[in-house]
């Protein structure tokens, strides 16, 4: 009915979406250190802030409005926004939780697979953009399905405290 040569694909419009994307640019920046939720102190209750594991230079923590139980986020501790601000010890830390936090979930929840990877900027997707993260997301044969986008709910079947539970457990019988 709108013209156009059809290409196959099928769509699903959303069109409540629009207000995230019209939206995005109105949250306040993030100046500093104080207001940032990614920034995480030593003295800060690992439990209370969902953080997993502390390195040296990065902490691993759950991301609180997760995909899929077990969602985390590795960040460092300084406030840098974008990957290229992160120094070379940064950037390998990064690197070597990805990879260990990866073996803890399969091992913990037997993860078929994971998306893994950081949005840089308000306009890639970050959305807190002050603060580097990468995500890491684990996934299983026929997790995704419709009843986020038709209900506008995201089923997540375990407590964001049993999750915390269980992988700081995992983290810490490893050390």
């Amino acid at each position: 009915m709108m013209g156009g040569v059809p290409d196959g694909f099928e769509r699903l419009w959303t069109p409540h979406r629009m207000a995230y994307i019209t939206h995005s640019s109105a949250r306040p920046r993030i100046e500093g250190e104080r207001d940032c939720p990614l920034c995480k102190k030593v003295e800060d209750d690992d439990r209370a802030h969902l953080v997993v594991h502390r390195g040296e230079t990065c902490y691993v923590v759950l991301n609180l409005f997760p995909y899929n139980p077990g969602h985390l986020m590795v960040c460092p501790y300084r406030h840098v926004g974008w990957y290229t601000e992160a120094t070379a010890q940064e950037r390998a830390e990064m690197a070597e939780l990805t990879a260990e936090a990866m073996e803890i979930l399969r091992d913990l929840s037997g993860t078929q697979g994971f998306n893994v990877g950081m949005n840089q900027g308000v306009p890639g997707g970050a959305g807190i953009s002050e603060h580097l993260h990468q995500h890491v997301v684990p996934r299983w044969t026929g997790d995704a399905n419709f009843l986020p986008i038709i209900g506008r709910t995201k089923a997540v079947p375990e407590l964001l405290d049993d999750t915390w539970q269980r992988v700081s457990d995992a983290w810490a019988s490893r050390r």
